[in-house]
């Protein structure tokens, strides 16, 4: 279900965890360039958007993200951490040009990342999501 990234920022390879409150991850604007935005919302901090860092696909397709102005990015991410069927961190690597689809959903001031996931079989997470993966070529 991607719990953690890895990637690359300013030189330094960084190791970044959803439970960390202070959890980003780069976006890639269409200009090229990155922009670090914050992971989801845990249940510790204030705020209005939807608690955790993931969206279902299925969910976006059918409207239930729709107040929250979504805008799909590509994250621009080396690797993601899923746990394993014996909850083992596992990494997995993506390919150049690969990106994990997201979603930034904004309710006034707040603005948040989430991972968008889909049903997989290569998920060993007991809700079978796996992030969606797309290439430079795909369509947010």
């Amino acid at each position: 279900m991607c719990g953690g990234v890895r990637f690359k920022a300013e030189g330094d390879e960084l190791k970044i965890y959803f439970p960390n409150p202070k959890a980003v991850m780069p976006v890639r604007r269409k200009d090229g360039s990155h922009e670090l935005v914050a992971w989801g919302r845990r249940e510790s901090q204030p705020g209005f958007m939807p608690k955790g860092g993931w969206a279902r696909l299925d969910s976006i397709r059918a409207g239930k993200w729709s107040q929250y102005s979504p805008v799909p990015v590509k994250i621009d991410v080396a690797a993601f951490m899923e746990k394993d069927a014996e909850n083992v961190s596992q990494w997995y690597e993506l390919q150049p040009g690969e990106f994990i689809q997201g979603l930034i959903a904004t309710l006034g001031e707040e603005r948040r990342l989430y991972v968008v996931t889909e049903l997989s079989e290569n998920s060993q997470h007991a809700s079978q999501r796996w992030p969606r993966v797309i290439n430079e070529q795909e369509e947010r």
